[in-house]
């Protein structure tokens, strides 16, 4: 009897077969094309072969059955491969055991091999492929003399290396597969979490641009109807100015959150309105004052043109803190200073307090957003910001943001405390 190689040509590889893609996940469509293939090579090739090795067994019903066995278990190696790779074992080592003319009977077993690689069962492909080359050293070294044809004799030691490097070939053509698939499975992975993370951080933007506007605007408008009512019938005119602001505020509203929402409508469309910036800090007091709270700007440094999103996060920080200061502080008076460095913006934001005791009663239940936007802007940039009480009484707002945008944070912020939230 001859070894794998040579005269029986059992050493015959794949020849790139794999790389068809035949290998799907657990759970896929029944491969019975890729399987219908390998039939059709196993037949058509050892038909030929079997011309040229009138020594061997004539090909009959029982082999016949044996080459197509091993094709209709690859049927199966998508949701059973550790089944399929043995089976397909057993079923080559049946053949040689019966044997039948050197050809093409191997390829089941590379194409189940492979696939169970993939599947990930690597041990059973190692002990399938280990058995069958155990099982051919058995018939080919001692069970000859039992087993067809006739008269057969024991192969030659020497081709058993060969026989070997063709089995490692197989199981390192596994291999392969399997880490070709694990590396596309994780970049599939690592591209849905980047769109996912993307998504969510343009959630967060559009939540944090609409509670900047939607709670610095309410607030004045919310401040404004108290002195409308209660001057409605003592002081008509103070009552008409109060209205005004309203309109006015309301107006300014609408149309910032109808900005936020056309980005939604045209995905990938740029505002109509460039973003808001420290340049309409005048209309920002402005509104303020509407609302009854004197704000005294003042800045150090030379200004200079910031970015865009740090222009921004700079101007939403200072409404954030006005807004504050409108609805949890006694005081009637703020004061903002911008401090212009060459590698930093340093912005801060006073009042003298106290602190209200009418929160609960204007529907503020301490559960806001408003300090913790702040931080998430500034930190974004790889700035920082701190608010909480003055030593001398009063509050205060202190925010830096560098000029030089850095990656941001892989930290969240940390939660403000109680008395620092807004709604």
């Amino acid at each position: 009897m001859h070894a794998f190689t040579g005269e029986r040509g059992y050493g015959h590889g794949p020849g790139g077969w794999w790389r068809g893609g035949p290998f799907g996940p657990p759970g896929a469509a029944v491969p019975w094309r890729s399987s219908l293939g390998v039939a059709v090579v196993q037949l058509v090739g050892t038909g030929f072969a079997a011309h040229r090795q009138p020594g061997r067994t004539d090909l009959g019903p029982g082999l016949y059955a044996l080459l197509l066995a091993g094709p209709a278990l690859l049927l199966l190696r998508h949701r059973h491969p550790r089944l399929t790779v043995l089976g397909t074992s057993a079923v080559a080592l049946g053949y040689l055991a019966a044997g039948g003319p050197a050809g093409p009977v191997f390829l089941s077993v590379v194409v189940a091999c492979v696939a169970a690689v993939a599947a990930g069962q690597r041990v059973a492909a190692w002990c399938a492929v280990g058995g069958l080359w155990a099982g051919w050293l058995l018939i080919a070294h001692w069970l000859y003399r039992w087993l067809p044809p006739p008269g057969d004799r024991a192969a030659g030691w020497g081709q058993e290396v060969a026989v070997a490097a063709w089995a490692a070939a197989v199981l390192a053509a596994a291999e392969l597969v399997r880490v070709r698939r694990e590396r596309w499975a994780r970049e599939r992975a690592e591209r849905a979490a980047a769109v996912q993370r993307r998504a969510d951080e343009e959630r967060l933007r559009i939540a944090r641009e609409l509670h900047d506007v939607l709670a610095h605007s309410i607030s004045v408008i919310n401040v404004q109807a108290g002195v409308g009512l209660a001057l409605l019938d003592q002081d008509p005119e103070q009552a008409r100015t109060a209205l005004t602001t309203i309109k006015a505020a309301s107006k300014e509203a609408l149309g910032e959150v109808r900005q936020v929402l056309d980005t939604l409508r045209a995905s990938g469309a740029a505002p109509r309105q460039p973003a808001p910036g420290l340049d309409r800090l005048p209309e920002l007091t402005e509104q303020a004052a509407g609302a009854g709270l004197a704000v005294e700007v003042a800045t150090d440094g030379v200004r200079a043109a910031l970015p865009p999103g740090t222009d921004l996060a700079a101007f939403r920080i200072v409404q954030e803190a006005l807004t504050n200061i409108v609805r949890h502080s006694g005081s009637r008076t703020a004061r903002v200073r911008l401090s212009y460095a060459p590698d930093e913006l340093e912005l801060r934001v006073d009042d003298d307090g106290p602190a209200t005791s009418d929160d609960t009663a204007d529907g503020a239940t301490g559960g806001g957003n408003g300090l913790v936007g702040m931080r998430e802007r500034a930190a974004a940039l790889g700035g920082t910001v701190e608010a909480g009480p003055r030593p001398d009484g009063g509050f205060r707002v202190h925010a830096r943001i560098p000029l030089k945008v850095t990656p941001a944070a892989t930290a969240l912020p940390a939660p403000p405390a109680a008395n620092e939230e807004t709604p």
